[in-house]
C-alpha cells in the first residue's frame, strides 16, 4: 500500500484494500422513480423545509468496491421519500485518496455528495466546496465529538462523518506474547528474538513515523496559512530531546528482531511466518486473522524506551466523511442523502458488511463492534491520537530522515544534526 493512500485514507475496511477506477471509467445510474419533469416546491412531512419535486438528479461519488452497499441504501432512501421527487441517482467511482483533487481540478463536474478523508477537509473547505451542514446539531450529537472536530471550521459543520477508522494499532501472533510482552517494544523484540522471528513496521512514512513524536510532548503542526508547518523536534531542552528520540528510532531499526515492512511486505511475512507482530490498520485484519487465526491478537500501539523513560507511542487519527458540493443544483436533496447515507442505521450496515469502525456513538457501541479486536485496539488507541493536519513538506521530509535510520545511519552523523535536517525540512517554505 502506498503512503498517498495512506495519507488520503483511502477506504480503510478490514475486509479488503478497496481501489476504484476514474469517474470516466466507471458511472451506474438507478432507475428513477417516474417520468414526471415538472419542478415544483413540495413540504418535508415535518414542515421543516421546503423541497423541490419533479426531476432530482444527484451525482455521488464513492469507492467502485461499495457500490452494491450503497445502491441498497440509495434504494432505501428513495424508498423513504417517495413520491417527494423523480429521483435520478448515479453513482461514479471515485478513489477517495483523489477526491480533492479531483474537485478542485473543476468543481462544477464535481458529485453533488462525495466520499473524502478528513485529511482532505481542510482544502475542499478552504475552496468553498463544502455546503455547511444544515442540522449539524442533530449530526453533532449522534456522531463521536472527535469525528465533528474532523469535520468542523470555526465551530461550523461541514460534512457528515461516517467512519472512525482510520489509524494504527499492533497486531500480534498470541502463539509467542504474553499480555504483558504487548505492552512495550522492549517486549515485543525480546520475545521475536526469543522464537527467532521479527516485528514489523513501516517507518518512511510520516504517518507511522509519527508514532514516535506525537506523545513526548514535541510539537507539529500546520500553520495558519494552511500549508507551511511548525515543527520543534530538533529541540535541546526538556526531559525529552529531539536526538533522544532519533537514537530511540536507531535502537529499533538496528534490533536484528526489527523488519522495515510496507503493508505488502508486511502480510507477506505474516503469511510465511517470519512477521510475528505488526504495525497497521484495520484494512489488514481479515488476512491476519485468516493466518492466525484464533492466536490473532490487536492491542493499542505499544510504549518505548527513550531518555531512560516509557513513552506511549502516537498515532494519527482518522474519519471519513459524505460532503454536499455547494455548487450542486440540488443543494437540499444532496443534504438529505448524504445525512441518510451516514446515518446510524447506514453506519451499521457499513459495520456489518465491510467492518468499517462508525463514528456514530450508538453504531459504534453495539455488542457486534465490541467482539473484534481490531475495533477495541483502534478504540483504545485513539486516546493516544492526533489529527493529521500538516503541509506537504512533512512528507518528504519524513521519508528522508526515515531511510537514514532504516539504513542505520551509515555515515554517522550526529543525531542532532539529523534532527535540526528533519525539522528544516519540515517547516520550509513550500516554495523551496
Amino acid at each position: 500500500m502506498n503512503m498517498s493512500w495512506k495519507r488520503g485514507a483511502c477506504a480503510l475496511t478490514i475486509a479488503t484494500l478497496l481501489t476504484g477506477c476514474s469517474s470516466a471509467e466507471a458511472s451506474k445510474t438507478l432507475q428513477p422513480m417516474s417520468d414526471s419533469d415538472s419542478v415544483a416546491q413540495m413540504q418535508e412531512p415535518d414542515g421543516a423545509e421546503s423541497l423541490e419535486s419533479g426531476t432530482v438528479s444527484l451525482n455521488v461519488w464513492a469507492e467502485e468496491n461499495d457500490f452494491e452497499m450503497l445502491e441498497a441504501m440509495i434504494a432505501s432512501f428513495q424508498e423513504y421519500y417517495a413520491g417527494q421527487a423523480n429521483f435520478e441517482i448515479s453513482l461514479t467511482a471515485q478513489p477517495d485518496s483523489g477526491t480533492c483533487n479531483m474537485i478542485l481540478g473543476d468543481i462544477h463536474s464535481a458529485g453533488d455528495v462525495f466520499s473524502f478523508p478528513d485529511d482532505q477537509f481542510t482544502r475542499l473547505m478552504a475552496a468553498g466546496v463544502l455546503e455547511p451542514v444544515d442540522n449539524a446539531a442533530a449530526v453533532s450529537s449522534a456522531n463521536v465529538p472527535e469525528a465533528i472536530a474532523a469535520a468542523s471550521w470555526h465551530d461550523t459543520l461541514y460534512a457528515f462523518p461516517y467512519t472512525a477508522d482510520n489509524g494504527y494499532f499492533l497486531y500480534y501472533d498470541k502463539t509467542y506474547f504474553t499480555e504483558a510482552d504487548v505492552q512495550t517494544l522492549d517486549g515485543l523484540l525480546a520475545a521475536a528474538t526469543a522464537a527467532g522471528k521479527q516485528i514489523s513496521m513501516e517507518l518512511t512514512s510520516g504517518w507511522y513515523l509519527y508514532a514516535f513524536f506525537g506523545q513526548t510532548g514535541l510539537e507539529l503542526g500546520m500553520n495558519s496559512d494552511g500549508v507551511t508547518n511548525y515543527c520543534n523536534w530538533n529541540t535541546t531542552e526538556g526531559s525529552i530531546k529531539g536526538r533522544d528520540i532519533a537514537q530511540s528510532i536507531l535502537n529499533l531499526t538496528t534490533n536484528p528482531a526489527f523488519a522495515y515492512h510496507t503493508d505488502g511486505d508486511f502480510i507477506a511475512g505474516v503469511q510465511d511466518g517470519s512477521i510475528i507482530a505488526g504495525i497497521s490498520g484495520t484494512w489488514n485484519a481479515a488476512q491476519i486473522r485468516n493466518v492466525w487465526g484464533s492466536d490473532y491478537g490487536a492491542v493499542k500501539l505499544p510504549t518505548f524506551n527513550c531518555a531512560g523513560k516509557q513513552i506511549q507511542m502516537a498515532s494519527f487519527t482518522g474519519y471519513k466523511m459524505m460532503g454536499v458540493n455547494a455548487y450542486s443544483p440540488h443543494k437540499q436533496w444532496a443534504m438529505k442523502l448524504a445525512e441518510w447515507l451516514t446515518n446510524e442505521e447506514n453506519q451499521t450496515i457499513r459495520f456489518e458488511q465491510k467492518s468499517q469502525i462508525p463514528s456514530n456513538i450508538r453504531a459504534a457501541s453495539s455488542d457486534a463492534a465490541a467482539q473484534i479486536p481490531a475495533v477495541q485496539a483502534i478504540l483504545d488507541q485513539s486516546q493516544y491520537g492526533n489529527l493529521q493536519r500538516v503541509g506537504t513538506k512533512y512528507w518528504d521530509a519524513c521519508t528522508d530522515f526515515a531511510n537514514i535510520m532504516i539504513a542505520g545511519n551509515p555515515n554517522n552523523i550526529s543525531l542532532q544534526e539529523l534532527m535540526d535536517t528533519l525539522t528544516a525540512e519540515i517547516t520550509a517554505s513550500i516554495a523551496e
